[in-house]
């Protein structure tokens, strides 16, 4: 057996016990995740993918897994033709297993065929990503999304966002503050989109919706073809608006580089990967969104980029005290990329704005 050397050997035994798979079975951690740490499973009876759940982030699972019972039992009545990788049952019955210490297991079946990418590289792969998500919340649309749980409090809350950050620049580090003057004037000069937030979400045109939350390309299966076949990690499905996912997904597949990267010279806004999203999505999404949502679309890029760009700088602001920081002014550079790459995504509101 392979496995973290965080987690005793013998408790990860215990748990594939509880699964029903041999306590022998292979082990091989899994994935680049940032919450959840992932094992691919190798049994006689097949393929599995087992997961530890980070309870500092998700601090209520058993909330989690009853969105996606609600789910799974919604599409498997509505849509039964849908993939959807719902987690598996252990011996007591639950599909989500508590271990000492707070620790919190589920099982999920290996889809046989399937691989993920980490970053997306062709305007084909973010076309059929678009599409898978768009699917999962067409589907859906019907479904009372007041019904789930809220996971994550204020996860996608630009007002919110923006309020801390006002907040940061009159409590947080001095020194930091000063430094950071330029950025912190400059996202000033676009505060009209939380006001633009504030107008989409009172307006009835713009429905409550079942939302992924969380589209990075690593959460969309592929086929060997490199055509989507699910989207999963679905601990983020909550009741949102469109524009949640829509966005991400700007941010995450338009630039060719991450939010890492010091060279804001290398921050560029691909055309190719804009029409990728906006046709993948409004292919699944067409007798879903309505006329507000289609013309509020470019607008999602704009929100999610810098609800992004607020954040990083106000945990800079802040000491680093969310994010934490791989060197000295690590969220100062985040900031900055992502405030250049929402300047240069404005920069397409007359080329793209009423596609």
């Amino acid at each position: 057996m392979t496995t973290d050397p965080n987690i005793p050997t013998d408790t990860l035994q215990l748990v594939l016990q509880e699964f029903g798979l041999p306590a022998d079975s292979h082990v091989e951690q899994l994935g680049t995740g940032l919450i959840n740490t992932t094992w691919k499973v190798h049994a006689a009876a097949g393929a599995y993918i087992l997961q530890r759940m980070n309870v500092q982030v998700f601090r209520q699972p058993e909330l989690i897994h009853e969105n996606l019972r609600m789910i799974r039992d919604y599409l498997a009545d509505r849509a039964p033709e849908y993939r959807f990788v719902a987690p598996l049952a252990a011996s007591n019955g639950t599909d989500l297993l508590q271990m000492p210490g707070q620790q919190y297991y589920r099982l999920f079946p290996f889809v046989e065929g399937s691989h993920t990418i980490d970053v997306v590289a062709t305007p084909e792969q973010a076309y059929e990503a678009a599409f898978q998500f768009g699917q999962f919340t067409a589907l859906l649309a019907d479904f009372d999304a007041r019904r789930l749980h809220v996971t994550l409090p204020d996860f996608h809350n630009l007002p919110l966002r923006y309020e801390q950050f006002l907040r940061a620049i009159q409590t947080g580090n001095p020194q930091r503050v000063q430094e950071a003057k330029e950025l912190i004037e400059g996202l000033k000069t676009r505060a009209q989109l939380v006001a633009q937030y504030r107008s989409l979400i009172s307006d009835p045109a713009v429905p409550l919706r079942v939302m992924h939350h969380d589209t990075k390309i690593s959460n969309v299966l592929f086929d060997a073809s490199e055509r989507g076949l699910a989207v999963i990690d679905l601990d983020t499905v909550m009741p949102g608006y469109f524009f949640s996912d829509a966005g991400d997904m700007m941010r995450t597949y338009l630039c060719p580089v991450s939010e890492e990267e010091k060279d804001f010279s290398k921050i560029e806004v691909r055309d190719a990967f804009y029409k990728a999203i906006l046709n993948g999505y409004s292919a699944a999404m067409k007798q879903v969104l309505t006329e507000t949502e289609k013309k509020s679309f470019f607008f999602s890029g704009q929100c999610l980029i810098y609800m992004q760009a607020l954040r990083f700088l106000t945990d800079h602001l802040n000491n680093d005290s969310y994010y934490g920081a791989a060197y000295e002014g690590h969220n100062f550079v985040r900031a900055g990329n992502q405030f250049t790459l929402l300047r240069r995504y404005s920069e397409r509101e007359e080329q793209f704005g009423n596609r």
